[in-house]
Formats: structure tokens, sequence, C-alpha cells
């Protein structure tokens, strides 16, 4: 239905306009009955559907209804599968249909920083790439069904210390490459019907009244068409945050901020314009979903399959010494809380209330021969000696002992962080004393982030299943006794410990979080700094092998304007059916700017039967090989050398190949007295006159030296004082004259701007 927004704004009455940029409760937005506008909700459910019963308190903290829990994205992220992504959004848009939700609030893309944010299991990756072509996966499934997102939190909140208060600072570059893209990607290829904007401060100004964030940076470089809604409290200053791009204040004020408009339009302080903008950008999205609202069929118990099946997906096989899978005929102990209650979803506002949860216990195959122990309790940090010689006699006793650990729900949480990466101490004494009897010893991990893994070395066989939604046990079991070959693969490294990680330093410290790390985020520090790690991103094992050759290209030069193709191979040289992700790196060789040794640049799942081989196609274009210059305010890519990586993992590198990228593009250089010399001969535009005049002065130092001089001062330093020479330098060095010295800058500046 086309729908005159212009003209229903033009009826509305200011009160009524301002009254539309406020939520009218919790969960709901206000509606003009005589207009015709509708009253619509919108709700929780990054991964479900936390819609809050009619009973429910106006905070929105009490009992929701009763939903599906498909798999948080601490774990979805490791499926690197899109397909699968676009249908866990498909089934959750489907859901919110029926239940009359507009907007699923989510997905949730923060960058993992560190592992110690609190909110980690609600987000995808430390990688952008990765984080960003899953979120756009899963906003179009869910937006097929005629459902908006709301992508979150934007920009910079990775951690939860102060969230509502504190500024993160941080660099242009580092936004731009590290915190921005993931954001970017779901505008350009999903185009989200909302943006949430974070509580937390960029740079001293709050997100909700930061007008490069949400207008210059959001709608003027990416094309964002939606509108920007608030987290809920995150409004510091309502009209500035107005003026800045904030459309919708959630959950509202009572009124007061409402006010607050209306009084700026009176007295002329807010132009009426900005305002009539905000409101038809949220009835552009309340009509586009009024409109094509139609009963949903859908079933809870047929979207739990599909939740089981996600979770099989996405699950990382970390070790196997040949002990997995487990045969139904081998006796086996299975030891530890989480078998019986497992630890399948975060705390917070993205709880799930699941209409049925399934554990490893409820879902074991027939005639397999599994005793249970309990060990330690699944929700808290409790050594009980009882518990744990019963647990130690049933492994002993067994075949096999898989050990069911992990994270407590009160050891990360929305709200607060966490304050190391250990695993409960009773779990990991328990462990070590299973060990002492049965070296058959599996572990199962449950939990939203890494852990530090003390016993790894020991263990037989490691099995990440984060948290794995409400079908998650089911998906345990059957990965363990062989009914699913596992294929996810870690979309974060796995630390030694937590001091290895590059923002140890300066997370969560004050009012003030300094990003000092830059761009060396995960394994971009990580690999650069050739750090040993326990595991490395895109690590994870499988049933089977699988073979990588034949790698191609289709060109060995590029320009700005090419898409590179790259081809290879990919063979099961196992006996099982598998599914393999493959990884595609980009190395730059360019020595143009400080970069990591590797970035992801793209992934395939592939699906392989015993023997069989298929080609895998990936393209790359100019921004694949770029870096962010924030002096050329775009993205930039030196001509030069780069080197594509076909791996596994980080660091499992198995094809490689260069290719010459040939630009035209060159970054400004505002060349001044003190501009090096270096600077210059290192820039293609002034590279000329730099190296000849670089020559003259080498010429001049070296000549008439004696032989104790030259000793002295050997040619490597030489060359070294000459690329950090500023051009002010050459009146002490050459003699030059303040008018030659004038000269020769204005040389150099109309050689970089082109006009010699």
């Amino acid at each position: 239905m086309e729908h005159d927004l212009k003209k229903i704004i033009s009826q509305m009455t200011l009160e009524e306009k301002a009254g539309m940029c406020s939520g009218l409760d919790f969960w709901h937005l206000k509606h003009v009955d005589r207009l015709g506008i509708p009253e619509v909700m919108v709700s929780d459910g990054p991964h479900g559907l936390r819609k809050q019963d009619d009973k429910g308190d106006h905070l929105g903290m009490n009992d929701s209804i009763k939903a599906v829990c498909f798999p948080p994205a601490c774990l979805a992220a490791c499926s690197f599968d899109r397909d699968l992504m676009h249908e866990m959004g498909s089934a959750i848009g489907r859901e919110a249909q029926a239940n009359d939700v507009s907007v699923v609030l989510g997905p949730a893309v923060n960058i993992k920083r560190s592992p110690l944010c609190g909110r980690n299991f609600e987000y995808y990756s430390e990688d952008p790439y990765l984080a960003g072509e899953i979120a756009a996966a899963f906003i179009n499934g869910v937006q097929s069904e005629h459902v908006g997102t709301s992508i979150k939190h934007f920009a910079a909140n990775n951690q939860e210390y102060h969230r509502m208060s504190g500024s993160s600072e941080v660099d242009e570059r580092t936004l731009r490459e590290i915190y921005f893209p993931a954001f970017e990607t779901a505008v350009k290829k999903a185009q989200p019907y909302t943006f949430m904007c974070s509580y937390n401060q960029i740079n001293g100004t709050f997100a909700s009244e930061n007008k490069w964030l949400l207008t210059d940076v959001l709608r003027g470089d990416w094309g964002f068409e939606g509108y920007v809604m608030s987290d809920w409290g995150a409004v510091n200053d309502r009209v500035p945050g107005l003026i800045a791009g904030l459309d919708l204040e959630m959950p509202g004020s009572g009124g007061f901020n409402d006010a607050e408009i209306v009084k700026a339009v009176k007295d002329g302080s807010l132009d009426e314009a900005v305002l009539d903008q905000a409101v038809e950008r949220i009835l552009r999205i309340i009509y586009l979903y009024a409109d094509n609202h139609t009963p949903q069929e859908f079933t809870m118990e047929a979207d739990h399959e599909e939740a089981r099946r996600i979770a099989e997906e996405s699950m990382v096989l970390l070790k196997n010494d040949g002990v997995l899978p487990l045969n139904p005929s081998e006796k086996i102990a299975f030891i530890g809380g989480f078998a019986k209650n497992p630890r399948f979803q975060g705390g917070g506002s993205s709880h799930i209330n699941c209409f049925r949860t399934a554990s490893a216990l409820d879902s074991l195959p027939e005639h397999a021969q599994v005793t249970y122990a309990e060990g330690f309790p699944a929700d808290r940090d409790a050594y009980d000696e009882m518990l744990a010689a019963a647990a130690i006699k049933a492994a002993e006793n067994a075949d096999k002992a898989v050990i069911f650990a992990g994270l407590p729900d009160s050891f990360e949480s929305e709200g607060y962080d966490r304050s190391h990466m250990q695993l409960p101490s009773c779990q990991n004494r328990l462990i070590s004393e299973i060990l002492k009897v049965q070296p058959n010893t599996i572990v199962v991990l449950h939990n939203g982030s890494p852990v530090e893994l003390p016993w790894r070395h020991e263990v037989k066989g490691i099995l990440e299943a984060y948290l794995g939604g409400q079908a998650g046990g089911a998906a345990v079991t059957r990965i363990l006794f062989g009914a699913v070959n596992p294929s996810g693969k870690l979309a974060e490294t796995f630390p030694e410990k937590l001091s290895d990680n590059p923002s140890y330093l300066f997370f969560g410290d004050g009012d003030k979080v300094e990003y000092r790390e830059g761009i060396y985020v995960g394994y971009r520090y990580y690999d650069t700094k050739e750090m040993p790690v326990a595991y490395p991103f895109g690590y994870g094992l499988s049933y089977t092998t699988f073979a990588y050759s034949n790698l191609r290209l289709d060109k060995e030069t590029m320009t700005d304007s090419d898409t590179l193709h790259v081809s290879f191979d990919i063979t099961n040289t196992g006996s099982t059916a598998g599914k393999e992700i493959v990884q595609l790196y980009i190395r730059d060789l360019t020595g143009s700017t400080n970069r990591p040794l590797k970035e992801l640049k793209g992934f395939e799942k592939v699906s392989l039967e015993p023997g069989e081989t298929k080609t895998v196609t990936i393209e790359l274009d100019y921004r694949s090989f770029a870096w962010y210059s924030t002096n050329l305010g775009d993205w930039y890519a030196a001509g030069g050398s780069y080197e594509i990586q076909v791996a596994s993992s980080s660091r499992d590198i198995r094809l490689l190949a260069k290719v010459t990228l040939k630009t035209a593009r060159v970054l400004p250089l505002h060349v001044h007295k003190n501009t090096t010399l270096g600077e210059l001969c290192r820039n293609p535009r002034t590279k000329e006159i730099a190296e000849k005049l670089a020559n003259q002065i080498l010429a001049g130092m070296g000549a008439g030296a004696s032989e104790a001089a030259s000793e002295a001062i050997s040619d490597e330093m030489n060359t070294a004082m000459i690329d950090s020479m500023p051009l002010r330098a050459l009146r002490s060095f050459t003699g030059m004259s303040g008018e030659e010295m004038d000269g020769i800058i204005k040389q150099f500046r109309a050689a970089a701007d082109g006009n010699v």
C-alpha cells in the first residue's frame, strides 16, 4: 500500500510528531488513530524472540512468551555459513510475524576486543569481515519475512563496565577498519530496517548525539535508509540527539523529552524539518511492517529441530586424539552438571523463555552405555568431595569419560564483564583428578567466550559447544557419537592466557577506555606478533580430512576497477562425508603502511562426499586489498605485490599466490618544512625529485672524509639519517639559503599535487 508520508506528517500536530520520536512504553511505538498510524511492537531477539507477555512489567524485566532459543551468536558465527544464517533469520522472522512483532532487536555485531566482555556471547567474532557477512545473511533472512531488524550496538561498545557513560577513545582508522565494517557490510548487503545506537561515548561524544557517527558515516558514507533508535536509556540530551540523527528514543521519558523537542521547535533552536524527517523515517518502517503483516504458520517443534541443526553445523572440534566419535558399545561416563542441565544461552536482555530444552543425557542414541555422575554443579564454583568421588569412580570404571564443563550464568552476563578467563576452579580440579584414572578423557565446553584450558595437552578430545541454544545438548550428543561430522571453526582466537590479549592493559579502565592496540585485534595481533595461542582463529577439526590444490588467479595484475577471481580445488581425502570451511587471507607486501600480517577477505563452507572434489571461487575487489587512510578520507591500496593465502585457519596456510595491483590513486602528501626526505622518496609523485636531492646530500656527506670518519659513519647510517631528515635540515647540512629551501618546498608541493 502506498502512503503519502509527507501528507500524513503535515496533518500531525507538533506534539504528535514529537511523540512519534519516543516509545509508548517499553516495547511499543506510539500510534495516531485519527491518521491511521498503527501501534507496532519491537522485541529483543538476536537468537530468538523475547516478547514480553501481557502480564509483564513496564520495565520489560518479567516473563516473556515461550519461544525457540536458537544458538547465540558466539556459536552461530562458527558455522561460517551465510545460507544457514539466512535460514535462522527467516525462522525468527516467521515467529515474530506470528506474534505481531515488527522489529527484532538484533543482530549484535560488536567486535570481540577482549575475552572479558560480559556480552561476548551475543557477538559474532573478533573479525569484522566475518561478522559483517554473517550479520547481513541473518538480516536478509529476518527481513524476508517483512519483519525488521535493529543491528546493534553502534558503535565501539566492547565492554559492559561503565557502558552507559564511558568513552571509547579510538582513532578513526581503527574505527573504520575494525569496529565499523560489520555495520557497513550489513547496510550495503542487507539494509536493516533500523540501527540501534550504543550507550557509550566515542571520543567524548555520546553515540546518541554523535552527528559524525549517525549522519555523516551511517547515512552519508554508507547510504542507510531506515531509522536510528537508542539503546534503552541511552539518550543523553534529546534535542542534540535528534539533530545528530537519533530518530527514536526508547523506551521514552514519560513525555519529558517530547516536551523538550516541542519547546526547541517553538523557540527556533530546532528546525521543524529535522523533526519531520525523523518522523518520516519512523513512519516508513512502521508501514513497511503493517502493510505486509500476515499470520504465519510455524511450529516450535520444527524450529527446535532447526535450532539443533544450526548448533550441529557450528560446534567446533578442538582436539581429537583418536577418541571420537564414541561407539555406543563402549562404556561411557558423562560427568558434570552441564550434561543434565546445559547452559545454552547468556543472561540479560537476550534471554529466551524456551518452550523446551534438550540435554546431552536426554539425547543419547539407542543402546548407548552411558552412566552419569554430577561431579560438580552447573550453577556455581563449589568442589563437593562426595560428588567428585562418585565422578572419579564412574570415570575409572568406564572406557571413556566425557566431562561437560563450562561457565555458570554468574560468570558472564550482560551488565558486567568477566574478571578472568578461567573456568570454575572446581571443574579444573575434577578434570585433573579424572585424568589420573582415565586417560581417554574428553571435555565438552559450554561458554560464551574463550577460557583458559590448563589441561588441554592431557585430555584426548575437546569439543567447543559454546552456548548451543535450546537443542544444543542434542547437537553435542550427535557429534560425540558420530551421527554428525563436526564442521564449525573458531570465530575468535583462544589465547594461552588472558595477559596475551592485546587489550589486556587497557580494557575496562575508568571512564575513558583507550583502544591503544588499534587495528591489532584478535588474530591480527597474535599472528603478526607470531605469538603462541591455544587455538587460532578459523581453526576446527573434522572426522575426515581435506586436501587443497590447484590454486589459480584469473589475472596476475589487476587495476583499481578490476575484480580478481581466485579459484582452487578442495578434496575430501577421508572416508566420511564432511564440510570444510575454506578461508582466504590477504597479506600486503607493499610496505606502504603498518598492517596486520594477514586479513580475512573471503570464506566458503564446502560439503564433500568421500573422495569428492569441488572447485571454490572467491571474488576480490579493490576494497579487499585496502586500508583506511585518514589523510585521503577513503580506502586506499598501494600499488605493488599482495599475497593471496588460501587456508584452513589463520595459522594453517595451504596455498599461496601473488597478484600485482596497479593503481592511479596516490595518497595526499602535505609538504612542509618538517616533511622527511624518506616520505618524499616513497611517494610516487615526489620520488624522482627526492631521490636526486638525497643522492646529492649523501655524496656531500662522504666527500673528503678521513679513514677514521668512514669507520665511524657507515653508509647504512647515512641512509637512515637521510630517510628521517626533515626538509628544514637542508639549511644545516647543505648550506642552502632560506629562499632556496622555500623553493624546494614549493617544487615538492607542486609535484605532490600532480602539477609537475
